[in-house]
């Protein structure tokens, strides 16, 4: 089929490439025109595994087109693809201008009927909206529905999960936009669950909800059983063999970032207290997640007291592995916290530096290597377990002032360090190598 996607954003650019991978034509429209210039070259501006190979092979296939026009973009196409950001507004409810604006372009551009597919996060209701928007501003003789066919990728392995995911989800109330979808969706071979329009829209804000529900409680049973002498990787795997809980997002650690989880559970409470329901459970694990990311600082400071003058390593500061996103990245807040506590930060990151660089502090001593990060520093802090910081050779320790190494991801084993002369902490999980801090002092001075 003939397809068009409006968002050349992380949704945008993976759906239009997977769709043109399955065989359709595609045009992805973008008002950027540097990004699109550079997306004509095959050089994607996100950071996705996969993304830029599959990109480049359906751009020379002819399968794949990048344009900042409109018109050009909606001609002769059967279906129009919304992507575009919905970023969160001061009360944490979402931020529809874009939407709105792309239901007004599409009413005025497009050409022929055809059906519109909101792929973007929207609040329950959206969908209903933009119908109206494009009935009012629309010709007569022109005919448009809008479907609600939200994504459920993850960031690092979104090109994966859109040829391996567990359904997709189709809202609509017409049997024809439907069968159309299904035909557009068949060869990925996904199991499709048709439903209402509203139902789809809620689907999505539920299932992220949940699953950040997941990360918020086993978050706070670690904390229990760092008071309680149990380990959180034993309590977390005896859960997980239980089938009604399953043991994905049972991971400890400092929380969870992005663009989804944070920005998705607000806009949840947000849309319940918008029909006077008072969302308790979710406002907990919002908090929850917000305390968790202080827990890092809390051991810190225990160990080695004021932080003013300190050298402070972190390791990692994209918001998980596998991308250079920055959005509600734990290693804001923390460090943020450690440039106000007057300590001497140096980071490291193997792809998101550049992105890093235009949000964090501008004190931040960026660096290019795991060595040089911790090169005389007090401490380590383990933000991202990125597979080069999860192998790292311990023996690189040597050179730090203090083998204080704090890992907010547990994505250290344990046992890998009993042969080191290195004090570790982290989530839930027994101390290694505890020493008092003037230990700790004297371990640093004799290297």
């Amino acid at each position: 089929m003939e397809l068009a996607v409006v968002g050349a954003g992380y949704v945008g650019l993976v759906t239009s490439v997977c769709l043109s991978e399955i065989g359709h034509h595609v045009t992805c429209i973008e008002i950027d025109k540097s990004k699109v210039d550079q997306m004509k070259k095959g050089i994607s501006p996100i950071y996705e595994p996969g993304l830029t190979e599959l990109m480049v092979k359906n751009i020379n296939s002819g399968r794949l087109s990048f344009t900042t026009n409109h018109l050009e973009g909606f001609e002769n196409k059967d279906v129009i693809y919304i992507a575009v950001g919905t970023p969160e507004n001061e009360d944490g409810s979402a931020n529809l201008y874009h939407i709105d604006e792309v239901a007004r372009i599409i009413a005025k551009n497009v050409n022929r009927d055809a059906i519109v597919v909101t792929k973007s996060t929207v609040p329950v209701g959206t969908n209903d909206r933009i119908q109206k928007i494009i009935n009012h501003n629309i010709s007569s003789h022109i005919s448009v529905e809008v479907v609600s066919n939200p994504e459920f990728l993850r960031e690092g392995s979104a090109i994966y999960d859109s040829f391996h995911g567990d359904r997709i989800v189709i809202g609509t109330n017409s049997e024809k936009a439907a069968k159309q979808l299904e035909e557009i969706n068949k060869p990925f071979n996904i199991p499709i669950f048709i439903t209402d329009i509203r139902s789809a829209e809620m689907i999505k804000y539920a299932s992220n909800a949940f699953l950040a529900t997941k990360i918020s409680f086993i978050n706070e049973i670690a904390n229990i059983c760092e008071r309680v002498d149990a380990d959180i990787e034993q309590v977390s795997y005896g859960m997980g063999l239980d089938s009604r809980i399953g043991p994905h997002f049972l991971n400890a650690g400092i929380g969870y970032g992005g663009s989804c989880f944070p920005k998705d559970t607000k806009a949840l409470i947000q849309i319940a207290g918008n029909v006077a329901y008072d969302f308790e459970l979710l406002q907990g694990v919002v908090n929850v997640n917000r305390k968790q990311q202080r827990i890092l600082l809390d051991k810190l400071c225990d160990r080695l007291g004021n932080l003013k003058g300190r050298k402070i390593a972190l390791l990692g500061l994209a918001f998980k592995p596998n991308t250079d996103d920055m959005r509600e990245a734990p290693s804001i807040f923390i460090s943020n916290e450690l440039v106000k506590a007057g300590a001497i930060v140096y980071a490291y990151d193997p792809i998101a530096i550049d992105n890093a660089k235009q949000i964090l502090d501008s004190s931040i001593q960026f660096v290019y290597s795991i060595e040089k990060a911790i090169e005389g520093a007090d401490a380590a802090l383990i933000l991202t377990e990125w597979d080069e910081i999860k192998n790292m050779d311990f023996n690189l320790m040597s050179s730090m002032k203090h083998p204080l190494l704090i890992d907010g991801r547990n994505c250290i084993k344990i046992k890998d360090l009993n042969s080191y002369q290195i004090e570790y902490h982290s989530i839930g999980r027994s101390i290694v190598n505890s020493l008092k801090l003037e230990e700790v002092c004297q371990v640093g001075e004799r290297k």
